[in-house]
């Protein structure tokens, strides 16, 4: 028959119990907290503006649970927000504003296109906006993907990701992606129109009329003359 412990044995067991717990604790605590110092040190070495992340980011620092808590955490304190399922981005303060900078919306989709190995470019009403060619400004964000369609919500914004053709998707990451665009968005008609054609020569950047001239034969047929016109006085090889 086992022996009872007397009070004194009781509690010096519980004693011990509650030493290792607190132990334990304090561990995970500290391990949190070093993930949670490694995160800001990978986040706070990025630009300005580029500070969009995910927990795959971060999976050099420790395991996926370690990783959540320690966003969790950094949420918590401000030092992080999170703006949409998985994205996370450290807040810029607007001087304007007075207050936390909106979004950055190509940045968060951009730093979603790296957690799921997929591209996305602006789509033409994006595109077109940025170049000057309308004054429109889309009611929903949308970008073209090469991923599935879906919706998503990010920082208090829908933005609607629409699957696109390969030929479409060449020209991601590429100069000449938003000239492309943008006139796709237009159409072959108002595309044509000499003062499109003259704004666009007179104004991109020379890097952007050799990658449109070198990537020509991914273009649409109609869109192949407008674009040997606006390159025509680049010394580019056609």
């Amino acid at each position: 028959m086992m022996a009872l412990k007397s009070d004194p044995e009781r509690r010096v067991s519980v004693a011990r119990i509650s030493v290792v717990s607190y132990s334990v604790i304090v561990s995970d605590m500290k391990r949190e907290r070093s993930v949670a110092d490694g995160i800001m040190r990978k986040v706070l070495r990025r630009k300005a503006g580029q500070r969009t992340c995910t927990a795959r980011d971060f999976k050099d620092l420790g395991s996926r649970d370690a990783v959540d808590q320690a966003l969790g955490r950094l949420v918590r304190i401000g030092r992080l927000r999170r703006i949409g399922r998985g994205l996370y981005e450290a807040p810029r303060w607007s001087s304007i504003l007075k207050r936390p900078a909106p979004v950055d919306l190509d940045a968060a989709v951009a730093t979603l296109a790296r957690r799921d190995g997929v591209r996305i470019v602006p789509d033409g009403s994006v595109s077109a906006n940025q170049l000057g060619l309308t004054n429109a400004v889309p009611a929903r964000p949308s970008y073209l993907t090469d991923g599935t369609s879906r919706t998503l919500k990010i920082g208090g914004h829908t933005v609607r990701l629409r699957h696109a053709s390969p030929r479409r998707m060449h020209w991601a990451g590429r100069p000449a992606a938003p000239v492309v665009q943008a006139l796709h968005w237009l159409g072959p008609d108002a595309a044509r129109d000499a003062r499109v054609v003259a704004a666009l020569r007179r104004h991109l950047p020379e890097e952007v009329k050799r990658s449109l001239a070198e990537g020509r034969h991914h273009l649409p047929g109609w869109m192949v003359p407008i674009a040997r016109q606006m390159t025509a006085d680049s010394a580019i090889p056609r």
